[in-house]
């Protein structure tokens, strides 16, 4: 493969990877995976070999200044319009759907819609970065995936894209997505794989003690309830179930507490919120269930008992339905940092 990113033979073999920061909010969206293409090179450089990427973090905006929330303000050396053809991977890193950051905005969006596959090799995006290809057309007709709690939003202003956020990355042909923050550097140490093979990202995940490939799914992050309007008919059965979880709750239960017939309570909950109230009060039994699995120690009996999940193996059944593992497991994952800590030293 030729690796020469000038179009010069003399030119070093690098592969150029340009990653707009287009986010102003987590540093860690565009900073993580150019630390991943950074050490790769040096590893390679380590080992005698000249291949390895050529990292440009670029601004969005033509003054090149990334001011990040956290109080760091970063002078790139170019802008996104700066940066001439071929690229061999561009990632759009993140999104702020700042309103004010528009008019700024146009000259960058201009830019982006002339990338295509004959001028970039890979194209991708971390986070809301998503929007970003959306908007200059570059997922129609792909399945992308974006960060869960932007799920919806994709979908909506955006049916013409595929869109699935159960994994922290996917690709379709040469364009790739990935979920939030962190799953950036799940991205491209995937994508040095490609490029160099498995050893060499193994190397690159030891050495910032990350996975190369990360279990689980997105699904075990994203609340399972959205947040509802204080009009809607399951806003107002939330409080009511916290203390009736552990009680049968069939429909005619549910319909008599909200002075409702049975019908009416299931066209309505359809409507509304889009799930029947069966369905409602499972997921509601999970969150409840999730939570005492972080927070607390509670034997997995008693929390299947006060969360209305039955036995061990309809509990692990219902986990696995809807966060895609295992009671157990969810808990080794997701307990209170300093609990597993102590857990870990005792």
């Amino acid at each position: 493969m030729n690796h020469d990113t000038e179009g010069n033979n003399n030119y070093p073999q690098k592969k150029r990877v340009v990653i707009v920061a287009l986010t102003r909010l987590l540093l860690l969206d565009f900073a993580g995976p150019a630390d991943v293409f950074n050490y790769a090179t040096r590893c390679l450089q380590e080992a005698g070999t000249a291949e390895g990427y050529e990292v440009l973090v670029v601004a969005p905006t033509s003054d090149k200044l990334v001011a990040i929330a956290s109080g760091i303000d970063i002078r790139c050396k170019l802008s996104a319009m700066e940066v001439g053809f071929p690229v061999d991977t561009l990632i759009i890193a993140g999104n702020d759907f700042s309103e004010d950051m528009a008019a700024a905005l146009v000259p960058f969006y201009q830019w982006l819609s002339n990338v295509s596959e004959e001028n970039t090799r890979r194209i991708a995006s971390v986070c809301g970065g998503a929007f970003a290809l959306a908007k200059a057309g570059l997922l129609n007709g792909r399945k992308a995936t974006t960060h869960w709690d932007l799920n919806e939003k994709l979908k909506k202003t955006y049916p013409q894209v595929d869109v699935n956020t159960d994994p922290f990355f996917t690709n379709d042909g040469n364009v790739y997505t990935s979920a939030g923050v962190s799953a950036g550097i799940d991205l491209a140490l995937a994508l040095v794989e490609e490029d160099f093979g498995k050893d060499l990202a193994v190397k690159v995940a030891r050495q910032l003690v990350f996975y190369l490939s990360r279990p689980g799914l997105q699904s075990q992050f994203g609340n399972l309830l959205p947040v509802y309007e204080s009009a809607n008919i399951a806003n107002k059965l939330q409080e009511w179930l916290k203390s009736h979880l552990h009680e049968p709750l069939d429909v005619s239960r549910i319909a008599a507490h909200l002075n409702m017939s049975v019908r009416n309570l299931t066209r309505v909950f359809q409507k509304q919120t889009g799930m029947s109230p069966a369905k409602f009060v499972e997921k509601a039994r999970v969150e409840t269930a999730r939570r005492l699995l972080e927070d607390t120690d509670l034997p997995l009996e008693r929390i299947g008992e006060q969360c209305g999940l039955g036995g061990l193996v309809s509990m692990r059944r219902i986990f696995l339905r809807h966060l895609m593992t295992t009671p157990s497991d969810y808990r080794r994952a997701f307990r209170t940092s300093l609990k597993q800590t102590e857990h870990l030293l005792s």
